[in-house]
């Protein structure tokens, strides 16, 4: 895919942020201290990727199963959010990063919905990185709300079969809008895509890596950047040019 030694770089990379426990039970520290290093690895990566030409980076920070974690280390996610979101907003004010949230957010503490709208917001303009996190995310349930959507609007008479087209559901998506990832990253080790994105990576190239979240770094980036190069893209046996 590179041509003449110069890399290509994806327009879209999800990843899935994996290993923050782990990370710090390695260190004798308890896993609210991994997912602390965690969000601090986020801010990096955001603005490396950026420097690096990536223009649409999307994080897995919450699955809808994760609620079924112990309840203190839920709660201090949840407070770690509700800081986040605060940084998220400097952040994205400094680097220019229009930020959006996915996922359904209705059962999110009221205080948390009220700070998304207003990240959302007030960076809807910016014309830098635009940063996608997942939050209270499942593809599944994803695709289940879009369905509902549908089947409202066909109970309304807005819809008929014949307007239901690829991109017609792409657009009941919470990623409606955004080009679909070329390049997916999980972290430590994982080789599944645990209900990320489920309709969106249909020809997504998957990297795996043994890096925890927390250590993850520009280069671990550029690695995979450079394993996308190597392979050959092809979409219904034609070749990607």
């Amino acid at each position: 895919m590179a041509e003449q030694g110069k890399l290509v770089m994806p327009q879209h990379v999800a990843i899935i942020l994996d290993g923050n426990g782990r990370w710090a039970k390695s260190k004798g520290m308890p896993r609210n201290y991994g997912h602390v290093q965690g969000a601090k690895t986020v801010e990096v990566i955001c603005e490396e990727a950026y420097k690096m030409g990536i223009q649409y980076l999307t994080v897995y920070a919450f699955s809808t199963e994760n609620w079924n974690r112990p309840k203190d280390e839920v709660d201090a996610l949840m407070k770690l959010l509700r800081n986040y979101m605060k940084t998220c907003l400097t952040t994205a004010r400094k680097n220019r990063m229009c930020v959006r949230v996915i996922g359904d957010k209705t059962r999110l503490d009221e205080d948390i919905r009220t700070r998304i709208a207003e990240l959302e917001d007030s960076t809807k303009d910016n014309d830098g990185l635009h940063f996608q996190i997942a939050l209270n995310y499942g593809g599944r349930d994803e695709i289940v709300r879009a369905v509902k959507k549908m089947t409202e609007k066909a109970a309304n008479g807005e819809l008929s079969p014949e307007d239901v087209t690829e991109d017609y559901f792409s657009d009941m998506l919470d990623t409606h809008g955004l080009p679909e990832p070329d390049l997916l990253i999980r972290t430590c080790n994982e080789q599944r895509i645990s209900n990320f994105l489920l309709w969106q990576l249909a020809y997504t190239e998957f990297y795996f890596t043994p890096v925890a979240w927390p250590d993850f770094t520009k280069e671990e980036l550029m690695k995979a950047v450079e394993a996308y190069n190597h392979r050959d893209r092809r979409y219904g046996l034609i070749k990607e040019e």
